[in-house]
């Protein structure tokens, strides 16, 4: 098993990375979560999973040994594999998990693409106490409210990795923001992979 990877960040798309290890580029599959927290030409280390079928061999990479773990547990539930897994790491953090799965709360689970109410119900029924118990939360965490909303901050950062300007990021953002607040206002999150997904679709047609 290839456990990280550590090297120069060759190059950068909305869901892959590309590490150069000792001349070979590594393409690993992130969130947007953590291609936000990478830089092209900039070293880094990302925890992986290699994933391994009959017919290919994908690197999936996360910004640390926690989220990796995670990644591996909901592939313990049927019907999650390592794509469904990514995909609510991207929508949610590992402690939103634990405490999705601890609160029973299908809502957060169907925020997730391709996972609809009984998908959320059989989930929560098979990983309930596999994830472990969320970090508990101090008051200066609990204060965020009158700051910008998360997923503005994780879509911002994850563009600006991707080489656009902090003022074409702002305005991109600006572009996704009622299909993010018609996310919000249903019960669920900000679908963070969709909006990145949106937010490119906007700047192409700006430029």
């Amino acid at each position: 098993m290839i456990a990280f990877v550590s090297g120069a960040v060759a190059a950068l798309t909305p869901t892959l990375a590309v590490i150069e290890v000792g001349g070979v580029g590594m393409a690993v599959h992130c969130t947007p979560n953590t291609i936000a927290g990478l830089r092209t030409g900039e070293q880094a280390r990302l925890a992986t999973s290699l994933v391994v079928r009959e017919d290919s061999l994908t690197l999936y990479g996360f910004a640390d040994d926690d989220e990796r773990q995670v990644f591996e547990l909901l592939q313990t539930a049927s019907g999650v594999g390592p794509r469904v897994a990514q995909a609510m790491l991207g929508v949610h953090s590992p402690d939103a998990l634990r405490t999705a799965f601890a609160a029973g709360d299908a809502k957060a689970l169907t925020a997730v693409p391709g996972i609809g109410p009984k998908g959320a119900q059989k989930l929560l029924l098979e990983l309930k106490g596999k994830l472990g118990s969320p970090a508990p939360v101090v008051g200066a965490q609990r204060a965020v409210a009158s700051g910008p909303a998360p997923w503005t901050e994780q879509l911002s950062a994850a563009l600006i990795g991707l080489g656009y300007a902090s003022r074409e990021a702002d305005e991109a953002v600006v572009a996704v923001t009622p299909q993010a607040e018609a996310a919000i206002a249903a019960g669920g999150s900000a679908p963070v992979p969709q909006l990145l997904r949106a937010a490119l679709q906007s700047l192409n047609r700006a430029r």
